[in-house]
């Protein structure tokens, strides 16, 4: 009872604002308790929503579909998560992404700019006489050569050194007639002036007469202060260099005009290098390019383009391109092998721009005279031209320069090319898909032709990301163009036509090739199998072998021994002539890089060669194809398994690429396969 007291005491000495608070208090934290456990439920199902499992997918392969992150089993990229946030959007060729799934996808921007067009661009060739500086000694006259002086081929000679004595009885004869002469005129009377003139004219005559038969006004004097002519006269050299031909014996009769000798001047020489058809485009007349030399390595070179050959070659595909070179001390050795370098720098017309050139006067035969005014060549006498005249401009303004396009923006497959840009002035990050027209390709750029304005922002990485999901929400995307997609083409938000199976293709070959003839291209398949595999392993030394094997074993194929029909021939022959131009400069590949490029050519050949003859063997062939080799334009091999081992990329992407044809054996009868692709 006490406890009871004290405690009805205590409730009394309480104020009554405090028992205002206490009551206030306990209504307002039962309104926040209700009102609380409505929003907490919310926040439950939001939480809920946000741990909802993500599905990974691959950017190559978009019917892969796993519940937690890894490697994709068939190209082995790392899988990106399929949830990117809203996708959703007004535009079927665009894609709307969240702040978090652009930081997973790794996106990167960059601005579209007007810069100069540069490339560097290499080039491979060796060192040729300057034939401007090359000349054929021939006699003037008919005889015999009584002695030769200079009796082997790379002996130094300079000008006016004896080369050989000849005798010749029309030479004897003109040397009387010149002695005859003279006398003649010595005893002419001083005072008969008609007959004075009329001897100096027949003196006039007979001089002439030796200098056109090669001899010297040293030797003409000579002969004319004589009582009896020579028996043997000699012939000089009519310039210095090195004796490159000769062409006649000690004792040999000789006819007028007969070669002799051939001399080369080889104080300037040529640089001949071959250029392929794609770099054309970077190549300009008085363009520098600067050298090195494998026989004299730490030394560079540097000279001008003066010549640019006006017609290609059908079986290497490429033009001769030719620097003058000045060789004071003979070091530079014609068969010389050269690596050179021309860094160019376009404007948008074309132009080669070179400050250092402008408003300068050249001559169109020799870029190495430069002057300040108009006047003619010191070397060959031809009128000097205005620099502009051979393409040659100032720095240009901005307005005058090609808009590019980072390489990495561009996905390139067959004759489209395709770039996101990003939608400016949205809410949430938004990339629109655009098809570009682009041109030539400079250094990690593209010279963009249509479709990009200046300040446009380009996705430069995570552009396959966004691709994927562009395929997975089935849009418009690289692989899947905008009138290939369906509407309701797609299930689960991925479109169909991306997950259907890769059937073998229909094999046409030419009926009519014996079967002789695809056991003779056995050797060539092999060898080309075994460096697509030495590639696929990245090795340098045995791919090269196979390849510079291939071209030795399609040069000794002799076609035209098995009777094949007209047109197989003619594609025979088309598609060796390609195997050739590719593996002919095998010797100046520097690095596996140099192969995997030649490789495609090779490739190509091979993959038409399967399509028009077959082949023999047991094995079934494939057609490989890899989207990602060569900055996204993608490349074909054959291979005879189905195991994807990617020669392009090595171990860096092994298991990149899809089966698209195959190829059954020809040693039995001939079969065909349902197109399904």
């Amino acid at each position: 009872m006490n406890i009871i007291n004290r405690f009805q005491t205590t409730l009394k000495q309480i104020p009554s604002v405090v028992w205002v608070l206490i009551i206030a208090a306990f209504i307002l934290g039962f309104i926040i308790r209700g009102g609380g456990s409505s929003e907490s439920t919310e926040a439950a199902h939001d939480h809920s929503a946000e741990q909802t499992a993500t599905i990974w997918t691959c950017s190559m392969h978009p019917q892969i579909r796993l519940p937690e992150p890894g490697k994709c089993p068939i190209c082995f990229m790392d899988l990106i998560p399929l949830e990117t946030g809203n996708s959703d959007s007004d535009l079927p060729t665009q894609l709307k992404m969240s702040e978090n799934a652009v930081k997973l996808a790794e996106i990167q921007t960059s601005i579209i700019k007007r810069a100069p067009a540069k490339a560097e661009i290499q080039l491979s060739g060796k060192i040729e006489y300057d034939e401007t500086r090359q000349k054929t000694i021939s006699a003037w006259m008919p005889g015999r050569l009584e002695r030769i002086y200079v009796d082997y081929t790379g002996i130094p000679v300079k000008k006016g050194e004896h080369l050989v004595d000849i005798y010749s009885p029309e030479l004897y004869s003109s040397q009387e007639e010149l002695i005859q002469a003279r006398q003649i005129l010595e005893a002419v009377p001083a005072d008969n002036a008609l007959s004075g003139k009329s001897a100096e004219a027949n003196l006039r005559a007979s001089r002439e007469k030796l200098r056109l038969l090669g001899l010297t006004e040293e030797q003409i004097i000579t002969i004319e202060k004589q009582k009896t002519p020579n028996d043997r006269i000699t012939i000089f050299s009519p310039l210095s260099g090195i004796v490159t031909g000769k062409h006649a014996s000690q004792g040999d009769y000789v006819q007028t005009g007969t070669k002799i000798y051939m001399i080369s001047d080889l104080s300037q020489v040529w640089v001949i290098l071959d250029a392929y058809e794609s770099d054309l485009f970077w190549l300009r007349y008085a363009q520098t390019v600067r050298f090195e030399i494998e026989a004299l390595p730490g030394e560079s070179f540097e000279g001008k383009i003066s010549f640019i050959n006006p017609i290609l070659d059908p079986k290497t595909r490429t033009v001769s391109i030719r620097v003058n070179l000045p060789n004071p001390d003979g070091k530079l050795k014609p068969g010389m092998f050269v690596r050179g370098t021309v860094r160019a720098s376009l404007d948008d017309k074309g132009n080669s721009i070179n400050p250092q050139l402008a408003g300068k006067w050249i001559s169109p035969m020799h870029p190495e005279i430069i002057k300040d005014h108009p006047g003619t060549c010191d070397i060959c006498g031809m009128p000097l031209v205005k620099a502009e005249e051979l393409g040659i401009v100032r720095q240009p303004s901005n307005k005058q320069l090609p808009l590019l396009v980072p390489a990495s923006a561009v996905l390139k497959t067959g004759k489209r090319a395709l770039v996101y840009v990003k939608v400016p002035n949205t809410e949430e990050s938004t990339y629109e898909s655009r098809n570009i027209r682009i041109g030539a390709r400079a250094g990690d750029f593209y010279i963009v032709e249509e479709g990009l304005n200046k300040d446009e922002e380009v996705v430069t990485n995570g552009n396959f990301k966004i691709d994927s999901s562009m395929q997975i929400a089935a849009k418009p995307s690289m692989m899947s163009p905008e009138d290939d997609v369906s509407s309701t083409g797609h299930e689960g938000g991925l479109n169909k036509a991306l997950i259907k199976p890769l059937m073998p293709g229909m094999v046409t070959h030419n009926a009519n090739v014996p079967m002789e003839f695809r056991e003779a291209l056995f050797p060539l398949y092999e060898t080309y199998l075994l460096a697509q595999t030495s590639l696929a392993e990245d090795n340098y030394e045995q791919s090269k072998t196979h390849l510079d094997k291939m071209g030795k074993l399609i040069n000794e194929l002799n076609a035209g021994s098995f009777n094949l029909p007209d047109d197989a021939h003619h594609q025979f022959l088309r598609l060796s002539k390609q195997i050739t131009a590719h593996t002919k400069h095998a010797q100046h590949w520097q690095s596996i890089v140099d192969i995997r490029k030649a490789f495609e050519g090779i490739s190509t050949a091979m993959l038409n060669m399967e399509k028009q003859f077959g082949h023999s063997g047991p094995d079934t062939f494939y057609k490989i194809f890899c989207p990602m080799a060569f900055d996204n334009k993608g490349a074909f091999w054959l291979a005879k398994d189905k195991q994807i081992n990617n020669p392009f990329f090595g171990a860096k992407m092994l298991r990149c690429g899809e089966v698209k044809d195959t190829f059954p054996s020809n040693s039995g009868s001939m079969t065909e396969h349902d197109n399904h692709e």
